[in-house]
C-alpha cells in the first residue's frame, strides 16, 4: 500500500484489495471511503469486497463514487459527512488517490488557506495546481457566508505547566510548527511554590510570573477562554463564538477548585481563622495564622481524591506544627487531620516515615472523614464520618485554626463536552495520553484522566510523552511514547526535612536517582534544598522551556492503534453506502 497522510483523520491511497483492507486494520484505521465506481478496470475488485473485508476486520465503509472528471459539490458534501460522521482515522481511496485527495482539498476550503491545501497536497505527491480556481471560489464563498476558520497545527487549551511545557517540547522537536495556546489569564503561577508561602519560607510574588514573558517564541498566544468542542469538525468555540481550527488539540486546561461543595466556605475564607494554601492570595494568611496562634485547636482536611498533591494538605500541617515546636507552643495546640480517605499516604512505602512525624507532632489522625460545612464566626467545622459498615454521621468540630483542601473536579466546560468521561476527566490512555475517542485529540495534567497523582512532577514527564505522540499523529503514524504513570509529591515534615515520594502506577517507586544519593523513603536535607532552592530553577528555566533532563520519553519501537474495532457497516453520511 501507498499510504499518504493529509490530516491527523484522513489519509488516501491507490486502490486498496480486500488484504490491504486488512493490512489498514492493523495500521489503527477505523474507517474506509471507497472513491473509484466499479468497473473501472478488469482487476479491479468491487466496492462490496471491499466493503465485506472492512466488515471482518470491525472498520466502517462508505462508498462514494466518483466519475472522473464528475467530481460534483454533492460530492464533496457526502465525502465531508462521511468524515464527519465516520470513526477517525479514516483512509479514502480510489484508482491513484487523487480523487479522493481532490476531495479532502474541496473540503477544506474555507477552513485553511488555498496554498495550505495545495502544499498539503503536493507534500503527499498530488499535484492539485488546476484545482486552485475551484478551490478559490470555494473560499471567496466561505468568506461571504460565515467566515473562514484560523487553523493551527496544534491547538493547546491552557497555558499552565502542561500546556507551556508541551509547547516547548513540541518545538524543540519540530522548530517552526504553527502552536496556538488559549489561555485567558495574564499570569502564570508556580503552584507548588504556595505550600512553602504558607510555612513562612517564600514570599507569594516569588511564586507569580507575567504570562507573556512564558510563552514559547513563536507559538500565538490566544488571551481568551475556550466554552465547548467540536471535535467532529476539529475545531474549538471561544467564549465570544469565535471557532479556532486544528490539525491536532492538545487539551490541559487544568481542573476546577470546588470551593461551593463545601457550605459556608468561600464566605469564610482569609478571615476566622480559616485558610487554605491552595489559593496564591491565601497562602500568606496560613503563614499568619501559624504565627498567631499559640493555643487551642488547629484542623487540617483532607477532601476525596483526586487532588492536586495528594500530600499537600499534610504539607501544610507539618510546617505549622514545626513552627509551633520552635516557638515551643506546640503542646498547647490540638492538632488533628481530617482525611476523607482510609490511609495517610497512597504509597504505602512513604508512609511509616510520615509517621513518625505524626507521632513527633501528637496530631490526631481521622480517616473517612469528610469537611461538609464552615461557620466562620462560630468557629465551627462539620464533618460526615463513614464507620466501618458505611454509615455516615455528622459531627461538630471547633477550631482556632482551620486549614482546609477543597474538593477538585473536572472543569464545567470540560465535563459538559464529548471529550469527558463519565466522572469529567477528559478521557485517554493512561500510557499515550491520547483520546479514546478523537485520534487527533490529547491531554495531560490535572484534566487528564490518566489514574496518577495530579502534580507539576507529573507533568514534566507527561509533556515529552505528549509531544511524541502528537507528533506521530500530525505525521499519520501510531503513537510510540508511553508515559508509566510518574508523580512526585515532596513532603515537607520539617522546615529543612522532606520526604521526597516519587512513584508510578500502581504505586511502584520510581525514584530519579540512586537510593545511595538519595533515598526518598526517609526524610532528608538533600531533598530540602532540591524543593526549595533547585525545584523553582528546574520548572521555570527548564520545564517550561522543553529541557527534558531526566525525563525523556520511552519510545516503543511499534506501538499499534489503541481503537476499537467496530464491526458494522456504516449507514451514516451517504446515501451511497454499501
Amino acid at each position: 500500500m501507498n499510504i499518504k497522510t493529509l490530516a491527523p483523520d484522513i489519509s488516501v491511497s491507490p486502490q486498496l484489495t480486500p488484504q490491504d483492507v486488512g493490512l489498514a486494520a492493523a495500521q489503527g484505521f477505523r474507517a474506509i471511503i471507497i472513491n473509484r465506481p466499479d468497473g473501472e478496470s478488469d482487476d479491479q475488485p468491487g466496492h462490496e469486497l471491499i466493503a465485506e473485508a472492512a466488515q471482518r476486520h470491525g472498520l466502517e465503509v462508505c462508498y462514494i463514487p466518483i466519475v472522473p472528471g464528475q467530481l460534483s459539490d454533492a460530492d464533496v458534501a457526502m465525502f465531508a459527512e462521511a468524515l464527519h460522521e465516520m470513526p477517525a482515522p479514516a483512509l479514502a481511496f480510489c484508482r491513484t488517490g487523487t480523487r479522493s485527495a481532490t476531495l479532502w482539498a474541496l473540503t477544506q476550503a474555507g477552513h485553511l488557506s488555498v496554498d495550505a491545501i495545495l502544499k498539503t497536497t503536493s507534500s503527499a505527491g498530488y499535484d492539485l495546481a488546476a484545482l486552485r480556481p475551484r478551490l478559490e471560489a470555494r473560499d471567496k464563498s466561505a468568506d461571504a457566508g460565515i467566515g473562514r476558520v484560523p487553523t493551527h497545527d496544534v491547538l493547546i487549551i491552557g497555558a499552565g505547566a502542561a500546556g507551556i511545557s508541551v509547547a516547548s517540547s513540541l518545538l524543540k522537536r519540530r522548530p517552526g510548527l504553527d502552536i496556538a495556546i488559549i489561555d485567558p489569564r495574564t499570569d502564570h503561577y508556580y503552584q507548588p511554590g504556595w505550600t512553602l508561602v504558607g510555612g513562612g519560607v517564600f514570599k507569594r510574588e516569588d511564586t507569580v510570573r507575567a504570562m507573556d514573558g512564558l510563552i514559547p517564541k513563536g507559538v500565538k498566544w490566544i488571551p481568551a477562554a475556550c466554552a465547548r468542542f467540536k471535535p467532529d469538525r476539529n475545531e474549538v468555540v471561544l467564549e465570544d463564538g469565535t471557532a479556532i481550527g486544528y490539525r491536532a488539540l492538545i487539551a490541559a486546561p487544568g481542573l476546577k477548585l470546588d470551593w461551593d461543595a463545601i457550605e459556608g466556605l468561600k464566605e469564610s475564607l482569609g478571615r476566622n481563622g480559616v485558610t487554605s494554601n491552595y489559593r496564591f492570595d491565601m497562602a500568606p494568611y496560613t503563614w499568619d495564622l501559624v504565627q498567631s496562634v499559640g493555643s487551642g485547636r488547629a484542623l487540617f482536611t483532607q477532601p476525596p481524591m483526586p487532588i492536586k498533591c495528594a500530600g499537600a494538605p499534610q504539607k501544610a500541617m507539618y510546617l505549622a506544627c514545626d513552627a509551633w515546636r520552635r516557638r515551643g507552643v506546640l503542646k498547647n495546640i490540638d492538632v488533628s487531620f481530617h482525611n476523607a480517605g482510609a490511609v495517610l499516604f497512597g504509597v504505602k512505602d512513604y508512609v511509616p516515615a510520615l509517621m513518625e512525624y505524626v507521632k513527633k507532632y501528637n496530631i490526631d489522625l481521622n480517616f473517612n472523614e469528610t469537611l461538609v460545612a464552615v461557620d466562620g464566626p462560630a468557629k465551627k467545622a462539620l464533618f460526615e464520618i463513614k464507620d466501618a459498615s458505611g454509615n455516615v454521621r455528622r459531627e461538630e468540630k471547633t477550631f482556632d485554626m482551620l486549614h482546609v483542601c477543597p474538593p477538585q473536579v473536572g472543569l464545567d466546560f470540560i465535563r459538559n463536552s464529548p471529550l469527558a468521561n463519565s466522572t469529567g476527566w477528559i478521557d485517554v490512555n493512561a500510557e499515550t495520553l491520547q483520546h479514546t475517542k478523537y485520534g487527533n485529540i490529547f491531554s495531560l495534567g490535572d484534566a487528564a484522566s490518566t489514574p496518577n497523582a495530579k502534580t507539576a512532577a507529573a507533568v514534566r514527564k507527561q509533556a515529552p510523552v505528549c509531544a511524541h505522540n502528537v507528533l506521530c499523529v500530525i505525521d499519520g503514524k501510531a503513537p510510540t511514547a508511553v508515559y508509566n504513570g510518574y508523580g512526585s509529591c515532596p513532603l515537607t515534615v520539617e522546615r529543612g526535612k522532606i520526604v521526597l515520594a516519587e512513584f508510578a502506577y500502581g504505586g511502584k517507586l520510581d525514584p530519579s536517582v540512586p537510593k545511595w544519593m538519595l533515598d526518598g523513603t526517609k526524610p532528608t536535607r538533600a531533598a530540602w534544598f532540591l524543593k526549595e532552592k533547585m525545584l523553582p530553577a528546574i520548572y521555570f528555566d527548564m520545564m517550561l522551556k522543553g529541557t527534558e533532563t531526566l525525563a525523556r520519553p520511552t519510545i516503543l519501537p511499534h506501538r499499534p492503534a489503541e481503537h476499537e474495532a467496530q464491526p458494522a457497516l456504516s449507514n451514516k453520511a451517504t446515501s451511497k453506502v454499501a
